[in-house]
């Protein structure tokens, strides 16, 4: 069976706690704690894996209500997951700690986002259940924007999916509207990152923002429908899940000893992205005859069922089945 990209789905992210389609991984210190943070911000825990064996779980969390992008898909078929890894004993550690990815000399990984209806009710209603902040809506000078912070300090960014200024009047907001829109990383040289995630992993470049006065670009990809572009300049995938963003510092190509830190080695937070596939033999095949550089092919190890290809800056993304296209794994 061929493969064929425009199917693709951005998972999720890892973070010690992990997501799908686009998953985003990270790490967490307490699960408990953080399950009930992502919970707090309207997610659901969809999926538990355990992995008691090699002393770790895994807890993948989506927006799933009947408002939702994604409401009542498998775990592999949906965009916007965010999986939460934890590695056993850590929450009884008063030493743990795990790195976010924003300070120096660890910075890679930047933010997981959530799209919000109206902004200033929302961060409000956080702020009322005592969620700390990185930055507020009325902090520094972008008043369209806050980060809150998850219970292992990760940057949660928070955006609205209307203007701004259409929201102000607004006192409520509605948590099954939200979307988990985008994960950023930061990358060295955006040409060659741009063109790893169109030609290799197939996605579409949604969106680009230029800060010039700040000296970074921003660069939105993503699988699925081209952006409507509005004449507003509003952000046009707001609405969506299952974003990534690219972070360019200028300069930084140039710079031939500059490096991020993958958050796979100390010390660790960030995992992986991961991409589901509609056939994942049929994908690997693909990625082995575009040169990729492999973490884990498909053969190696006990895990036959997931590959992780490496980016141009090191970072993971894990490749999955999705299990609604070909039942492969049994999840």
């Amino acid at each position: 069976m061929a493969t064929n990209t425009s199917s693709y789905k951005l998972n999720h992210s890892m973070q010690g706690l992990s997501l799908l389609d686009l998953l985003r991984t990270i790490r967490v210190k307490d699960p408990k704690i953080s399950v009930k943070f992502y919970e707090l911000l309207g997610m659901k825990l969809i999926n538990k894996i355990e992995n008691a064996d090699a002393k770790f779980d895994l807890y993948f969390l989506a927006y799933d209500t009947p408002k939702a992008a994604n409401h009542g898909n498998h775990w592999t078929d949906r965009e916007g997951l965010i999986e939460l890894t934890h590695n056993y004993g850590t929450e009884n550690d008063p030493n743990y700690k795990i790195a976010n990815g924003n300070s120096d000399p660890h910075k890679g990984f930047g933010h997981t986002c959530i799209s919000v209806d109206n902004i200033q009710a929302a961060c409000k209603r956080l702020e009322d259940a005592g969620v700390k902040f990185q930055k507020k809506l009325a902090d520094g000078k972008m008043h369209h924007i806050a980060f809150a912070l998850d219970p292992d300090s990760y940057w949660v960014e928070i955006i609205g999916q209307k203007p701004v200024e259409e929201t102000e009047s607004v006192t409520e907001t509605d948590v099954e509207t939200y979307r988990m829109n985008h994960t950023m990383i930061r990358v060295k040289d955006p040409e060659i990152s741009l063109k790893f995630y169109q030609d290799v992993m197939g996605m579409d470049l949604k969106r680009v923002t230029e800060r010039t006065a700040g000296g970074f670009n921003l660069y939105f990809l993503g699988y699925g429908a081209p952006a409507v572009q509005v004449a507003d300049g509003h952000n046009p995938v707001a609405d969506r899940e299952g974003i990534l963003e690219l972070t360019w510092n200028y300069g930084t190509e140039k710079d031939p000893n500059f490096n991020y830190h993958d958050g796979n080695a100390e010390p660790q937070g960030f995992g992986h992205i991961c991409i589901s596939v509609d056939d994942l033999d049929s994908a690997c095949a693909r990625f082995e005859e575009k040169k990729v550089n492999w973490k884990k092919r498909l053969t190696d190890g006990r895990m036959k069922n997931i590959a992780f290809v490496l980016d141009p800056d090191g970072y993971w993304i894990e490749v999955v089945q999705n299990e609604k296209l070909k039942n492969r794994s049994n999840w």
